[in-house]
């Protein structure tokens, strides 16, 4: 039986945390293969510590993408999020690429023939969910949680707060009544500064970025309300915690939530089904909660390495459905082919469109005009009210 009222938890993190600066670089890597030729095939790995970013990974593009250009790449992916300290630079890093050809026995598996489809990239499950607790359908913890550090951002990259650094955190515990989220209970906010500015500073300067983003009246307790618990941070990034490509997907996606599948996205290619089945699921579970079929929607797929087809497809409404959920998985399946090919052809990935996912979650997101987060769209509302014939 689900529970009607309970204190629930989500965190994010900035795009200058050092799992974030791997992401991004790991990202941005997977837009030039891309961008060079869209068939393009990467595994890539980034590993960030004191002054030092380091490529591990499977390629397989053209040779127009030549170290140098990645090292290129690297280097502005981190300028771009803002270091330029001592211990984390992004022209003085030492770089160091490990790079290597994607295995001839994945790409068998992987590359249509003459008589099979494009196959899954690996094994796997991958999960999709909605719900419509905010305003783009994701859960209020995750989304709030993302927006205090989306503003923190928004304020450092102007310049209007010169204090703040890169690297950021924050959690939010809101309370849930009537399974509705009503207010905030703890409030979590740890971002790196500058020497000069003293905790209270930090504090003040990090509010209104909470107030502004919570609703009317939900801010926590002033006790509750916990900026750099620590005291000081001012080492961080990479210099203070080494980073590494795909720690942070519960940040990525639903906050804890709902399920994950076993995978991380950034670094991957499309063909890759950790990354382009979970946007499918996304975008299946947000059309079917924006068409008003269930106010919650979780959506499962599972692969095997090599076979086109999806194994199964597994809905859960959670007691919310407004219609026959048994009907709904063959609905979907008529609306969207779901072989690794069909979701990358339907929803456009093979397009340069990743560096940007790298923060602040893959989901959540308003679609971009060059295609980006395209699972985010609404373009099969009508299409499901009308396989329930509802007006």
């Amino acid at each position: 039986m689900r529970r009607d009222s309970y204190l629930f938890t989500s965190e994010s993190v900035s795009e200058g945390h050092p799992d974030k600066v791997c992401d991004r670089i790991s990202d941005a890597i997977v837009d030039t293969f891309l961008s060079h030729d869209a068939n393009s095939r990467c595994a890539v790995e980034t590993l960030a510590t004191t002054n030092r970013i380091i490529l591990a990974g499977e390629t397989r593009g053209p040779a127009s993408v030549t170290g140098d250009l990645l090292e290129e790449v690297a280097r502005r992916a981190v300028r771009e999020i803002g270091y330029e300290q001592d211990g984390f630079h992004w022209n003085t890093a030492a770089f160091e690429n490990h790079l290597h050809e994607q295995s001839a026995d994945i790409a068998q598996g992987v590359d249509a023939g003459e008589d099979k489809d494009e196959g899954a990239g690996d094994q796997g499950i991958m999960f999709g969910f909605a719900c419509d607790e905010t305003p783009d359908l994701m859960p209020a913890p995750i989304y709030y949680a993302h927006n205090i550090l989306q503003s923190l951002a928004e304020a450092r990259h102007s310049g209007a707060e010169p204090e703040l650094q890169p690297d950021a955190k924050s959690q939010i515990t809101l309370e849930y009544r009537a399974g509705e989220p009503v207010r905030a209970t703890s409030v979590v906010v740890s971002t790196q500064h500058s020497e000069a500015a003293s905790s209270e500073q930090v504090r003040e300067l990090v509010r209104p970025h909470v107030t502004n983003v919570l609703p009317d009246g939900w801010m926590c307790p002033e006790e509750e309300f916990y900026v750099n618990p620590t005291g000081r941070f001012v080492i961080g990034g990479p210099d203070g915690d080494a980073g590494l490509t795909g720690r942070k997907i519960i940040v990525d996606t639903y906050g804890g939530a709902a399920p994950h599948g076993g995978g991380a996205f950034s670094g991957k290619d499309p063909s890759k089904v950790d990354r382009s089945a979970a946007y499918a699921g996304r975008y299946l579970a947000k059309n079917v909660v924006a068409a008003g079929l269930a106010r919650r929607c979780t959506i499962q797929l599972s692969y095997a390495i090599g076979i086109a087809k999806p194994l199964s497809v597994y809905i859960d409404t959670h007691g919310t459905g407004e219609v026959d959920t048994d009907k709904l998985a063959g609905v979907l399946r008529e609306l969207m082919d779901l072989s690794p090919r069909g979701i990358r052809t339907h929803l456009k990935l093979n397009r340069p469109i990743y560096a940007r996912t790298a923060a602040y979650g893959h989901f959540g997101r308003h679609p971009d005009g060059d295609g980006g987060f395209s699972w985010e769209k609404l373009d099969l509302v009508d299409d499901l009210k009308n396989a329930y014939n509802i007006k």
